[in-house]
């Protein structure tokens, strides 16, 4: 099973905001679409069409209310967004996508083919569809043995 497939299921909606939001704008985002992070969007400087510049999650607000930066909404998003996007491809299996994420400590991942962002995954997601595959699996061994 891919990545593909869960956002197949799933869908490729992803939640953004803008690059010159503030943190305050990012925790109402939040709220409102009821997600646990947004990709940062920000203008490409050889056309105008907008490009992944980063993320932003509730451990980075949680990081920058422990920094002190002052109030959330005087703190640019960018100054506590994470620009290094750990992202995966439609292609990556779940078990390879579910050891990147452990061993990078990243709870949503952006999926992205060809510099373009397809959809966003998170730990959860992955957890869910395994989960599924194990209990299908598990049904068709059992009937195997059964009959």
């Amino acid at each position: 099973m891919t990545l593909q497939d869960i956002l197949n299921v799933k869908g490729s909606k992803v939640f953004t905001i803008d690059e010159s939001a503030t943190l305050g704008d990012v925790v109402q985002k939040l709220v409102h679409c009821n997600c646990g992070s947004l990709i940062v969007m920000g203008a490409n400087r050889h056309d105008a069409h907008t490009r992944m510049v980063g993320i932003i999650s509730e451990r980075d607000i949680l990081r920058a209310c422990a920094a002190q930066r002052g109030p959330l909404e005087e703190t640019p998003v960018t100054a506590a967004m994470t620009c290094d996007v750990v992202t995966a491809s439609p292609s990556d299996s779940i078990e390879e996508t579910m050891q990147l994420m452990t061993e990078r400590r990243v709870r949503h991942l952006p999926i992205m083919q060809d510099d373009q962002l397809l959809g966003l995954v998170s730990i959860g997601d992955l957890v869910k569809s395994h989960h599924e595959q194990c209990v299908l699996e598990n049904h068709y061994l059992k009937t195997y043995i059964q009959s």
